[in-house]
């Protein structure tokens, strides 16, 4: 007998069971080769479903090495990740192309609607027990589909007119989702723009884009002049066992840092005999943090702190020497700008930089206006900031929205 259930959420007028059907009931392996028609244009990327740069399709095959996909066809990728345990479909919703013939291509036998589809078949609960059984293993980090298992295995499946329903729902969401994503990559790329024109260059002495009723030279001084810069010593290195989970004293590390800021959310403790060890990695409000290992070169500034706290090793703790002279938070946005890990890279050798060495960070070079001039750069920096924030966190509430769909909208 046919087993039949029905999910958790629904759009109105729609009450019968979902039908349990054999995935060799809604789909067949296709093999269709490229006769000609398709060119090195019509290549498709299949991991991020785009055609490809002409000019970048490497094979010169493209004629017999190629299958065919077709809009609604599905292919398979074996790439295990995080996210998909043993690989993923991948719906073609671009239009038709070729592709390698390492990814083997299942078409539809009946009506679909393709942006149903488009998401059915990426839910990793429902698809993951359905490869389970129908996976042979190939290498560590590739998987590959066995056709028969796969096609006999189970799923599933609204009528037609529920299909396109749900369907309509996801491209709209998903259509609001890349809007979002478009802007928020348009932000990011203005700030970048900002800081390519904001700050002089290649030795001149005031930069290319300025406020108005500023006209006078900028200065370059070397970070050391400008700022203490301080960090936990071998002998002071803490061991785990005295990371306390609460306290008077709090202990800020690396992993703290979050887009500019400190979390305080996850944050340690240490005792107080520990946080008066060296007051010259003390914490204060406008005190600028940079990791010098693991992750390099991110940078926080610290604000609305909630306690005395200090540092853990690998973190250096930035101080504006002379606040008349120096905004802090205009050398924040400098730092934490690419300029620092830049000058790094330049100064470093023997390949990737591992360590941000504090003889490079002393001779950093920082171009240096008034100190008006610094406050309305540094203001509207942190205006561009809160802004991608305000856009990110929009953009991950979507993505967090359409997760709870497609948990409660698919059986």
């Amino acid at each position: 007998m046919m087993s039949k259930k029905s999910p958790q959420l629904r759009f109105e007028g729609f009450t019968d069971d979902w039908e349990q059907r054999k995935l060799g009931d809604e789909f067949k392996k296709v093999n269709e080769r490229n006769n000609g028609s398709f060119g090195r244009e019509h290549w498709i990327s299949v991991a991020n479903m785009y055609f490809q740069d002409p000019e970048k399709v490497q094979s010169n095959n493209i004629n017999t090495r190629t299958y065919v996909m077709r809009i609604g066809d599905m292919a398979f990728e074996g790439n295990k990740s995080s996210k998909f345990k043993y690989g993923r479909f991948v719906v073609n919703d671009i239009g038709n192309g070729v592709v390698s013939e390492l990814f083997p291509i299942y078409r539809h036998n009946n009506e679909y609607d393709n942006s149903y589809w488009k998401n059915a078949i990426q839910i990793e609960r429902i698809m993951a027990p359905i490869f389970a059984k129908a996976i042979t293993s190939s290498g560590v980090s590739s998987n590959k589909l066995d056709n028969n298992h796969f096609l006999n295995q189970k799923i599933c499946i609204p009528p037609l007119k529920e299909q396109k329903k749900i369907g309509s729902f996801f491209k709209q969401l998903d259509d609001t989702i890349a809007l979002h994503q478009r802007k928020l990559d348009l932000l990011k790329e203005q700030k970048k723009g900002y800081l390519q024109k904001m700050f002089p260059k290649n030795g001149a002495k005031v930069p290319e884009l300025r406020f108005a009723g500023f006209a006078d030279d900028w200065e370059e001084r070397k970070l050391a002049e400008l700022a203490t810069m301080n960090a936990r010593i071998g002998w002071q290195n803490l061991r785990t066992s005295e990371f306390l989970d609460e306290g008077d004293y709090i202990l800020i590390t690396g992993t703290d840092f979050k887009d500019g800021e400190i979390d305080y959310s996850n944050i340690h403790y240490v005792e107080k005999e520990r946080f008066d060890q060296d007051k010259k990695i003390q914490v204060q409000d406008g005190s600028i943090l940079i990791t010098k290992d693991g992750t390099l070169g991110k940078v926080a500034y610290v604000k609305n702190l909630p306690g005395p706290a200090t540092l853990n090793a690998g973190v250096f703790n930035v101080r504006v020497i002379n606040s008349d002279e120096t905004d802090s938070k205009y050398l924040f946005h400098y730092l934490k700008a690419p300029f620092l890990l830049k000058f790094a890279d330049e100064q470093s050798t023997g390949g990737t930089i591992k360590h941000l060495n504090q003889n490079v960070l002393v001779k950093f070079p920082v171009p240096l206006p008034g100190l008006d001039e610094q406050k309305r750069i540094a203001n509207l920096l942190e205006s561009m900031d809160n802004l991608i924030a305000a856009n990110q966190r929009k953009l991950d509430l979507l993505k967090e929205q359409k997760k709870g769909f497609l948990q409660k909208m698919f059986v």
